[in-house]
């Protein structure tokens, strides 16, 4: 499995698990549940990628440009949620205040 593979993988389980499963159970639709909960979700999957690629000189290709682990996973990230985040504020019909 390629590095780029290894961590959207991780990307895509950590916000399929928030979303699918932690979210609904503990925040439903409040949005600063959501908020708190996703900086703990977002910061637990750039530890689990610094601790796989920090220090290995290792370089990412995110849409043309070579950034390091840390971007790679948190753009990767952002991409990824947003449209994952609108769904499930219309889905359970979110208030962001």
């Amino acid at each position: 499995m390629t590095p780029e593979l290894t961590l959207i993988t991780l990307v895509i389980t950590v916000i399929a698990l928030g979303y699918g499963v932690i979210y609904p159970r503990f925040a439903g639709n409040s949005f600063t549940k959501v908020s708190i909960q996703d900086l703990f979700a977002t910061t637990i999957t750039l530890l689990i990628a610094g601790n796989l690629f920090y220090d290995t000189g290792v370089e990412f290709s995110w849409l043309g440009f070579n950034v390091n682990w840390f971007w790679f996973t948190f753009l990767t990230y952002i991409l990824i949620e947003i449209p994952v985040c609108l769904a499930y504020a219309k889905k359970h019909n979110m208030k962001f205040k």
